[in-house]
């Protein structure tokens, strides 16, 4: 069974180091870290510090060993409601990954479990995430289905 707790400030650099390996893992250029811009670990780490406390998102762990084992991250977002969007909460699981040493031991379903009962709780209408073709299946197997909107990105 997986200990899941909230990650606290001493689990920053655990958490970036996990967040570059999604990021190796998803791979091609957009998603390779070493093709970014300046130091985005340093901006993750002072992001990650004042999300922590922030009552829109919850930060998942469990702990490995010696250091952080899997990570993942929840936030919501308040949008306008409409027919299909109730109330206008939509939850975001952003960057659930665990570490190649601890794969196949159940911590992100159970991360995962955490953060669907955290986005109930808080009445979230629609959770949205961003699957890799190995997360996919846990995200099926939970409930997510394809979703109806087309979704485009514009970079300034």
């Amino acid at each position: 069974m997986s200990d899941v707790e909230q990650a606290v400030e001493d689990d920053v650099a655990e958490l970036v180091r996990l967040r570059a390996l999604l990021f190796e893992t998803l791979g091609g250029d957009f998603f390779n870290p070493s093709s970014a811009v300046g130091d985005w670990r340093d901006a993750l780490a002072a992001v990650l510090k004042e999300q922590l406390t922030a009552d829109a998102v919850r930060i998942l762990v469990v702990r490995g060993d010696n250091g952080l084992a899997a990570c993942g991250i929840g936030s919501i977002e308040q949008r306008l409601p409409g027919p299909h969007l109730r109330n206008g909460r939509i939850g975001h699981v952003i960057g659930v990954v665990t570490d190649p040493a601890y794969r196949r031991r159940g911590h992100s379903r159970a991360i995962m479990q955490g953060l669907l009962d955290w986005f109930r709780e808080r009445g979230v209408a629609r959770v949205d995430l961003y699957a890799s073709p190995d997360g996919e299946p846990l995200y099926r197997a939970l409930g997510f289905a394809d979703h109806p909107d087309p979704s485009l990105y514009w970079r300034p």
